[in-house]
């Protein structure tokens, strides 16, 4: 089942971990956000970032949500493979097997999400059990 929605992002805190020259360096970002849609809820997201330059980086990380998915309450952690491009943030992510709590630990779920305006993002999962 594909469903869809939209996240805002309601805290960032970014440190700098290690800085080569101008725009290239990894970073460390804590995360917080508010889900509507078919995800309602909040999650916590730790990424590591490598940037190249100011406008492109990669990242990856983990993210802890608490919530409803499709009608599921339950808590589930996902691990995050993205990057930034051209003021555009994107990944793809998946559920951490094992992760899962409450009405959501027989769900496997995977998605995607990109960045739109205001600190808020679209996102698509799938859900299969």
């Amino acid at each position: 089942m594909n469903c869809n929605g939209q996240f805002t992002i309601t805290g960032w805190d970014e440190n700098i971990l290690s800085e080569k020259r101008e725009g290239v360096k990894q970073t460390h970002a804590s995360i917080t956000q508010a889900y509507e849609g078919s995800m309602a809820g909040q999650s916590d997201v730790e990424f590591l970032m490598s940037y190249q330059t100011s406008m492109l980086a990669q990242f990856v990380g983990f993210e802890s949500f608490v919530g409803v998915i499709d009608g599921r309450r339950g808590t589930i952690s996902f691990k995050h493979d993205g990057k930034f491009e051209n003021g555009v943030a994107s990944s793809s992510f998946s559920a951490i097997e094992g992760s899962a709590t409450g009405e959501l630990s027989d769900c496997v779920i995977t998605g995607v999400f990109e960045s739109a305006e205001n600190g808020k993002a679209n996102y698509s999962i799938n859900i299969a059990e």
